[in-house]
C-alpha cells in the first residue's frame, strides 16, 4: 500500500520512514507477539497505542485549511489490521475520536483536547453506535440531557463503547429532554465519578479492546466538552470519515487472509486449487477496494448524495468481503487452521466483527434501500 511521507529532504537517502512504514514496523515487531493476548482479553495495549501516537498514527487526518485526507490513516489502520483485527478496531476508535475533536466548532474543546487526542497523549473512542442506529430508525437515543447553567446534565446507559479506560474520553450524543427535542454531541470523560464503566460479557473476539457498558448517572457535561450543540449537521459533516476509516480494518484483515492462503499453497495447493475461491480473486478485489477507498478518503467533506452512496456501498462490500476471505482462508488451511494456535480461526472471528460493527451489514442494506 502507498504511504504518506512525514517530511521531504533533498537527499532521498535521508528520507525518514513514512507514518505508515513506522506503524507497519511497530505492528510486526511489537504488536504481533501481543495479538493472542489482546484477542483473549488478557491485555489492553494502551502503551502501544500511545507509541503509535508518537509516530503520527493518529494525526494524519487532522483537517488543514478546511480540507482533510484520510488515506494515511486508513493505510495505518490496515497495517495494524494485517496483524491484529482488535488493534485495528482500537485504531479506528482513536482516529474517530480525533476526527470528532478536529471538526468541532467549540474552540475551547479544540484547544484543550485536539492535540492530546491526535498525539495519543489521551486515548479514547466513539459512542456513536446507538445514535447511528437511531438516525436510521433502528433504535432510540439511550442518553437524555437537560440544560443547566454552564452545560448539561446527562443520564442513561450505552451498552458497548470501546477503547476505554478510567482516563479515556469518547464522543457520543444525547437527546434533549426539553421542548426543543434537539440532539447534542459531546465528549464523555471516563474519569467522572458519575460515569461507570461496566465490564461486558466475553465476546467471540476483540475482548482486549477496552469495551464497556457505560452508565451516566446525572453527569454534568460542561460547555467545554460540547462537540456540537446541533449534532445533526455535525454528524453529516463527519459521517463519511466515520465510515471510511473502517476500511482500514477490512483491508488489513483481507491482506492477511490472502497471505494465509498463499502460505499453505506449497503443501496444499494440489488440492486447494479445487476450491471455488482463490487468493488471486481476493487480490483483485483488494486492489479494487483500495482504489475506491483512497479516492473517497481524499474527499471526506463531499456532501453530494452520490458520494455518500459510494461510501455506504463500499463499506457494505468490504464487510461482505472480509467474511468471505476469512472463510476461504479457513478452508484453504483445512485442519491446521482449526487449531486454536493458528491465526486463521482468529481472522474468521474478527471478520464477523467487521461485518457487524456499526454500521452493520443489515443497517447498510437498509441505508442503501432508502436512498
Amino acid at each position: 500500500m502507498g504511504s504518506v511521507a512525514v517530511s521531504r529532504h533533498d537527499n532521498a537517502s535521508d528520507l525518514p520512514a513514512s507514518i505508515v512504514d513506522q506503524v507497519t514496523t511497530i505492528a510486526r515487531k511489537n504488536l504481533a507477539p501481543m495479538a493472542p493476548a489482546i484477542d483473549e482479553g488478557t491485555l489492553y495495549p494502551g502503551e502501544l497505542l500511545r507509541r503509535l501516537g508518537d509516530v503520527g498514527a493518529w494525526g494524519s487526518h487532522v483537517p488543514k485549511n478546511g480540507a482533510a485526507d484520510l488515506c494515511c490513516a486508513i493505510q495505518s489502520i490496515a497495517a495494524l489490521g494485517e496483524v491484529c483485527g482488535a488493534t485495528a478496531f482500537m485504531a479506528w476508535c482513536q482516529n474517530t475520536l480525533v476526527w470528532y475533536a478536529a471538526n468541532s466548532g467549540n474552540s475551547a474543546l479544540v484547544a484543550k483536547f485536539a492535540d492530546k487526542f491526535s498525539t495519543g497523549q489521551v486515548l479514547g473512542g466513539t459512542g456513536l453506535s446507538n445514535p447511528m442506529k437511531t438516525f436510521f430508525g433502528i433504535e432510540k437515543f439511550k442518553l437524555r440531557g437537560r440544560k443547566v447553567e454552564g452545560g448539561y446534565i446527562v443520564k442513561g446507559v450505552l451498552p458497548w463503547v470501546s477503547n476505554l479506560g478510567s482516563d479515556h474520553y469518547f464522543g457520543t450524543i444525547f437527546e434533549r429532554e426539553d421542548e426543543s427535542g434537539g440532539i447534542v454531541m459531546f465528549l464523555a470523560d471516563c474519569s467522572d465519578p458519575a460515569i461507570t464503566l461496566q465490564p461486558c460479557k466475553p465476546f467471540l473476539a476483540m475482548d482486549g479492546t477496552g469495551t464497556y457498558g457505560v452508565q451516566f448517572r446525572d453527569v454534568f457535561v460542561p460547555d467545554e466538552l460540547i462537540l456540537a450543540e446541533q449534532a445533526g449537521p455535525f454528524v453529516k459533516k463527519i459521517r463519511a470519515g466515520f465510515i471510511l476509516l473502517q476500511a482500514g480494518m477490512a483491508l488489513g484483515l483481507m491482506k492477511d487472509c490472502i497471505n494465509i492462503m498463499d502460505e499453505v499453497g506449497p503443501p496444499l495447493g494440489h488440492v486447494n486449487r479445487y476450491l471455488p475461491q482463490q487468493p488471486v480473486q481476493f487480490r483483485e478485489l483488494y486492489a479494487e477496494f483500495e482504489k475506491e477507498g483512497m479516492a473517497l478518503a481524499a474527499d471526506p467533506y463531499n456532501a453530494s448524495d452520490d458520494y455518500w452512496r459510494r461510501v455506504v456501498a463500499l463499506r457494505l462490500r468490504m464487510g461482505d468481503a472480509a467474511v468471505a476471505v476469512a472463510h476461504a482462508a479457513m478452508l484453504h488451511c483445512g485442519a491446521r487452521g482449526y487449531l486454536k494456535s493458528h491465526r486463521a480461526q482468529r481472522r474468521l472471528r474478527e471478520a464477523y466483527f467487521v461485518a457487524i460493527v456499526t454500521p452493520a451489514t443489515k443497517q447498510l442494506h437498509k441505508m442503501l434501500a432508502e436512498f
